[in-house]
């Protein structure tokens, strides 16, 4: 696809049928000069309230490359782009043992790009395969019994299997494309590869990730659920094999350790054997609930046409006299509050949506950065410890069962208005003050950040909200230190990989880091010192 066109528009209620036409007509062409035409972005316009737009770029190709481009010299939104050749993976033959730990993205996309150079590996996951841990999480949420294995955190697919399942990404690495390609491969809904802000939905991502797992295994790989990485062995600053429930060994040249931002008992293992980590800054909040209608409404100017997406928001404000900054994290469109704790005692929200973003109700995080200096502690781990205390406080606040404790938005910002707190949080919730639930700052800086909210997105500050408590799990609170190849400084072998060790923010980056690691990988294999 050598053309690509950008900035055509269409209203809601037009089809993307006459796309070709528009553009050929923008081109003074005739339609059916352009060929092979496609669709690469789609996103939405909303500047212009009760006026959105969808903005679409397109491929295409004609039959004279060098005339075309002559006559729309200068046109500012075509491009001319030479074919890319698809990547060429040549075999690698290895008596390496590589040993994947956890199948979250970056362990499941560190096997899928491994498997293309015709390796393959032993896949271990603490938790249960996908189907055995939805049933799981729903007794969680029915009647408050964790099973601290398998739960939002732990289990195959990783924790974004009960999330949105967003594709975004800010970053323009050129791997990105790729794992789309084998996202949608997969089941993905095709549309992932082209819209401005894709998504899966938890319930299509959890047949993706069903459809990995039997590919990975025609490809020869092994993998094992409740096995739970328990130690590294190491000889001579070398990893040579794991150990796995505290009883089994297996040997292993490679560790790949894909275990999540969750797994906190993996992070003491580390710290325990010497594996070089730092203490990292992460973000810490509450969860507020809208109907998604006020947010369309806010949104679009009106109510949403059926060809729009469900409206989002981005939204963030910073005290410049502090330094601390509100802002709102993980958006969930039509989506549902949930409980994600993965240890007893402990209360942690996050959002989910399915496919379709279908719920009558639109959640996200409003979070407030913390600093290592916040911490408590100077040891790598003091930001695990600092989650723990806020998440354990939540639980007793919320009257134990995992209930969380909620709050009215007007109540939360001391505004007058009658509402209680109504919200798809379960096991359910307990009504409570929520200035007990977090640090003071990050309670003072929410509110100034939710009053500037309010006036950026009218409706925003209203009796319909609920904010449930709280948003712990933004991202890992510990790095475990890699050099350029992506191998632990202070054992060789080690391979710190995702989210979980502090290199990624979500299952996009994650997947990448993990693509980006096993090609370092084979790099090493085919050419060994």
């Amino acid at each position: 696809m050598p053309f690509i066109y950008r900035n055509l528009t269409l209203l809601p209620e037009e089809s993307e049928d006459s796309l070709r036409t528009l553009a050929a007509t923008e081109l003074g062409l005739p339609p059916q000069a352009l060929r092979d035409l496609r669709i690469l972005r789609k996103g939405v316009d909303a500047r212009r309230k009760g006026r959105v737009k969808l903005v679409y770029t397109v491929a295409f190709s004609v039959a004279d490359e060098a005339a075309l481009r002559r006559q729309t010299a200068g046109n500012p939104s075509l491009e001319w782009q030479p074919e890319q050749p698809a990547p060429r993976f040549i075999p690698i033959r290895s008596r390496q043992q590589i040993v994947i730990a956890g199948s979250g993205p970056a362990g499941l996309f560190t096997a899928l790009r491994l498997a293309e150079y015709g390796l393959t590996a032993t896949l271990i996951e603490r938790g249960q395969p996908v189907e055995q841990r939805a049933l799981d999480v729903q007794q969680f949420w029915r009647n408050g019994q964790l099973n601290p294995e398998s739960n939002v955190q732990f289990g195959e697919g990783g924790a974004g299997t009960f999330s949105d399942g967003k594709l975004t990404s800010r970053s323009k690495d050129p791997l990105v494309p790729w794992v789309l390609e084998q996202l949608a491969a997969f089941g993905a809904p095709p549309e992932v590869r082209y819209l401005a802000k894709p998504h899966i939905g938890t319930d299509r991502l959890r047949r993706v990730v069903i459809a990995i797992r039997e590919h990975l295994l025609a490809k020869g790989f092994q993998i094992r659920f409740a096995s739970r990485l328990t130690d590294i062995i190491a000889r001579e600053g070398r990893l040579v094999a794991v150990t796995v429930n505290d009883s089994q060994e297996l040997p292993c040249d490679l560790l790949i350790l894909a275990t999540g931002h969750s797994a906190r008992d993996t992070y003491e293992l580390m710290e325990r054997r010497g594996v070089a980590l730092e203490r990292k800054a992460f973000a810490m909040g509450l969860r507020v609930e809208h109907p998604q209608e006020l947010i369309d409404r806010i949104q679009y100017g009106g109510a949403r046409h059926p060809n729009l997406p469900a409206a989002d928001y981005a939204v963030a404000w910073n005290n410049s006299a502090t330094g601390r900054s509100a802002y709102s994290f993980c958006m969930c469109p039509g989506g549902v509050v949930i409980a994600g704790a993965s240890e007893a005692g402990g209360v942690v929200t996050n959002g989910m949506s399915g496919q379709k973003r279908n719920s009558p109700f639109a959640n996200s995080a409003l979070v407030v950065n913390v600093g290592v200096d916040d911490f408590g502690g100077n040891g790598p781990l003091a930001g695990v410890h600092f989650q723990r205390r806020w998440e354990r406080q939540a639980f007793q606040q919320g009257g134990g069962g995992y209930r969380a404790p909620a709050q009215n938005l007007l109540a939360f910002l001391k505004l007058p208005g009658k509402g209680g707190a109504s919200t798809t949080y379960r096991p359910g919730v307990v009504e409570s003050e929520l200035d007990g639930v977090l640090p003071a700052y990050i309670i003072t800086t929410l509110r100034e950040g939710i009053a500037d909210f309010g006036r950026r997105l009218r409706g925003f500050v209203t009796a319909e909200a609920t904010l449930i408590g709280i948003e712990s799990r933004t991202s890992a609170p510990v790095r475990i230190l890699r050099n350029g190849h992506f191998e632990s400084p202070s054992l060789a072998g080690l391979y710190p990989a995702g989210e979980g060790a502090g290199y990624a923010g979500g299952i996009m980056s994650s997947a990448v880091d993990g693509v980006k690691i096993a090609d370092s990988i084979a790099a090493r294999l085919s050419h060994p010192a």
